[in-house]
């Protein structure tokens, strides 16, 4: 019987498959490497601003603006709290009350760990913590789009602790999504973990000014988005983990909410862009007005769905409007 002997060093040269998957981890490795550095350069040019404070073991990032009564800004999905810091939303409310934006968990600077389901009523409960750590006595809510349901988690599982909401282009509902089936993979265990440190925040840069046209149409991207919003942030292996997550629980949220609407007892003003195609109007807004008898719909003309950057002025013109409303309550509580 002849042996044939092949070399070890050989051995990817005489099969084919294995010569494909050693092709593959160079490749994977070379990617890994670039999203490490790109991540590192992103943090480096881009450091955490504002303050921390942690919360059943979790360390989340805010920032702060002014005094007087307080409001507290959620952000959506993909981006951090810097979402209403660019456009000077946070400013011009901090003029005339104590405006707190604050990164949710995996978002920005603020931590997510791992183990822990994070729905929108585990991050509200988390938001509620935070709230009592910083002394933020019944603030009005400001949420926008998945902020939004965080928003109504809150009212709904803390009556007595919210004061107002102002819900901005919010998903409510739950619907057929095909955004959840695209960026859902990046949360699987083992398989979503080599994604995000490898191919997804390659792809994600790619696919980023696109999708931020989108969310901004009909109208334009403002330049200070484009300029203070930096897509390398937005792409960090940690931030898509917390984006897949949130698709995962964006249906089931609204699910598990949407029944106890009705029940929310704190002044609620809903607004909405009437060209927005992230999230329909007509399915979520409006249905949601109707539902809740004490709420006000704003619907803004031509707008789309980011409206805390093109409709700012009348975004806090609504916080305004909220704010006598709630003072008076307030009082109302003190006097029993």
């Amino acid at each position: 019987m002849t042996h044939h002997w092949i070399n070890r060093r050989d051995w990817p040269n005489s099969n084919p498959g294995a010569k494909a998957m050693l092709a593959g981890a160079t490749v994977l490795a070379g990617a890994a490497a670039l999203v490490g550095y790109q991540t590192h350069a992103a943090e480096t040019d881009h450091p955490a601003r504002g303050s921390f404070v942690t919360v059943d073991g979790v360390r989340l990032r805010y920032l702060e603006r002014g005094h007087g009564p307080t409001v507290v800004f959620i952000h959506g999905t993909g981006v951090s709290a810097e979402d209403f810091d660019v456009g000077d939303l946070l400013s011009a409310t901090g003029e005339r009350h104590r405006a707190i934006a604050i990164d949710r968990p995996g978002f920005g600077y603020s931590k997510r760990p791992w183990m822990r389901t994070w729905s929108a009523s585990a991050q509200a409960a988390l938001l509620h913590d935070a709230f009592a750590s910083l002394g933020l006595e019944k603030p009005i809510v400001v949420g926008h789009s998945w902020g939004a349901l965080v928003a109504l988690a809150l009212a709904a599982d803390y009556p007595d602790d919210i004061a107002g909401l102002v819900l901005i282009s919010g998903y409510y509902y739950p619907t057929t999504r095909i955004d959840v089936a695209l960026f859902s993979p990046a949360a699987v265990p083992v398989i979503g973990d080599l994604m995000r440190y490898t191919i997804s925040p390659l792809l994600g840069r790619a696919a980023a000014p696109e999708l931020v046209k989108k969310m901004f149409s009909p109208e334009a991207v403002p330049a200070a988005f484009e300029q203070h919003v930096p897509i390398a942030l937005m792409t960090r292996p940690s931030q898509i983990r917390a984006a897949a997550e949130d698709a995962v629980h964006m249906t089931s949220s609204a699910q598990s909410l949407s029944p106890r609407y009705s029940e929310i007892r704190c002044p609620m003003t809903i607004i909405a862009g009437e060209a927005d195609t992230i999230v329909k109007p007509e399915e979520q807004s409006r249905r949601l007005n109707q539902e809740v008898r004490h709420s006000k719909l704003v619907m803004c003309a031509g707008a789309g769905h980011m409206l805390h950057h093109t409709n700012a002025p009348r975004v806090l013109e609504e916080i305004d409007a909220l704010t006598p409303t709630v003072e008076t309550e307030r009082q109302r509580e003190a006097q029993l």
